[in-house]
C-alpha cells in the first residue's frame, strides 16, 4: 500500500508539473532597444520622447528607448552616418540627406505646415518689421536645416534675392538666444515656444510665424536608419505605432503634456499652454505624406545646397510604413 501511494503521488506530481508548464504564460519578450534622437531640443513635438518614457508608452510597446539630442539636422545626420542612432526626429528638409549618401530615410510625416516656427528679434536690434530684416543676420541651427530654409524663405517672399538676408548657423537655440541678447545677432528662427518665451521675458519681439508662408510642408519627419528599415522593419513599425499612440495621448492629456513638455524644454508652463493647440493641431495622427508638401521640400533641397539637383522623390522616403492605423 505504501509503495502504491508513493507511486501515485509521483504520478500526480508529474502530471501537475506538466499542467503548470502548459498553463504558464509565455516568458515576456525582451524589449527592443532603439536609439532615438531629436535634431533639436527646442521642439514641442520632439519633447514627446521624454513624455512617452514618463507615460510608459515606449515600455508598453516593448521598446527600450535611449534618447539623444543634437544641435541641428546636420549633426543628427552625422550620427546616422556613424550608425550611432536608429530613429531620428528631424525636419522636412532632412529627407534630402539620403540623396547625399546618408544611410537613413524618412518613414513617416510627424508634423505639417510650420505654424510652430517663428522669427524673433532682439530688443536691441532696432528691427520693428519684416522689411527691416533686409541685409541683416538671422541665426539658424545648421546649414541645410528647416530653420535655414525658413530664414531664406523670407528673402524669397520679399523679392530680395538669395543674399537678401545673411543666414548664420549657430547650433542650439539657447546659443542663438545668448548672441541675440548681447546684440551680436539681430534675429533668429526658432520654435514658437522659445520665441514667445523670449518676448515674455522682455528680451525680444516675435515678428512672424511661418504657417501661412509655407502652407504645404512637413515641418517634422521621422527617419530610420537603412539597416533598421532593411533588417528590422517590424521594429520600425513598432516605433511608429508607439509614436502615434503618444500623439493620441498628448491630445487626450493636455495638462500632463504641458507639464512634461515645459520641463523638458525648460520653458514656462504658460508658454507651452499657449502653444499647445497650435502644436497638436499640426501633428500628424497617422504619418501620411502629403505629395504637395514633399514637392515643396524637394525644391527646397536644391535651394539649401543639400542636393545639386532636385532628388528623385523615391529616394526621399520609404513607402509601406504609413498610414499607421491604431485600434
Amino acid at each position: 500500500m505504501t509503495r502504491l501511494s508513493r507511486r501515485s503521488l509521483l504520478k500526480m506530481a508529474s502530471a501537475a508539473g506538466a499542467a503548470s508548464l502548459i498553463a504558464a504564460p509565455a516568458i515576456a519578450q525582451q524589449p527592443v532597444k532603439l536609439r532615438v534622437a531629436k535634431s533639436v531640443t527646442t521642439s514641442f513635438p520632439f519633447a514627446g520622447l521624454e513624455l512617452g518614457a514618463e507615460a510608459g508608452i515606449w515600455k508598453a510597446e516593448g521598446i527600450d528607448a535611449e534618447i539623444f539630442s543634437f544641435a541641428g539636422d546636420a549633426r543628427m545626420q552625422q550620427a546616422f552616418t556613424a550608425n550611432s542612432i536608429d530613429i531620428g526626429l528631424g525636419s522636412g528638409p532632412s529627407m534630402g540627406y539620403a540623396s547625399k549618401g546618408v544611410p537613413a530615410h524618412a518613414v513617416a510625416a510627424l508634423a505639417n505646415k510650420p505654424e510652430n516656427m517663428a522669427l524673433v528679434v532682439g530688443k536691441t536690434s532696432g528691427i520693428t518689421s519684416i522689411d527691416d530684416l533686409k541685409g541683416k543676420r538671422i541665426g539658424v541651427t545648421t546649414a541645410g536645416s528647416l530653420t535655414d530654409w525658413l530664414a531664406r524663405k523670407i528673402a524669397t517672399e520679399k523679392g530680395w534675392g538669395p543674399e537678401g538676408v545673411e543666414v548664420v548657423a549657430m547650433g542650439d537655440g539657447r546659443t542663438r538666444q545668448a548672441a541675440m541678447e548681447t546684440g551680436d545677432l539681430p534675429g533668429m528662427v526658432t520654435a514658437t515656444e522659445q520665441a514667445f518665451q523670449i518676448q515674455d521675458d522682455g528680451q525680444g519681439k516675435v515678428l512672424m510665424t511661418f504657417g501661412e508662408v509655407v502652407p504645404h510642408f512637413h515641418t517634422h519627419t521621422i527617419l530610420a536608419h537603412d539597416n533598421l528599415i532593411k533588417n528590422r522593419p517590424e521594429d520600425v513599425k513598432r516605433f511608429l505605432r508607439a509614436w502615434f499612440k503618444l500623439v493620441r495621448y498628448m491630445k487626450d492629456n493636455k495638462e500632463t503634456t504641458i507639464k512634461s513638455v515645459a520641463r523638458t524644454m525648460k520653458l514656462s508652463e504658460k508658454v507651452i499652454a499657449d502653444a499647445y493647440d497650435i502644436e497638436l493641431g499640426m501633428m500628424s495622427t497617422d504619418g501620411q505624406f502629403d505629395p504637395q508638401a514633399v514637392q515643396v521640400i524637394r525644391a527646397s533641397l536644391k535651394e539649401l545646397g543639400i542636393s545639386e539637383v532636385e532628388p528623385n522623390i523615391d529616394n526621399m522616403y520609404v513607402k509601406g510604413f504609413v498610414p499607421v492605423v491604431l485600434n
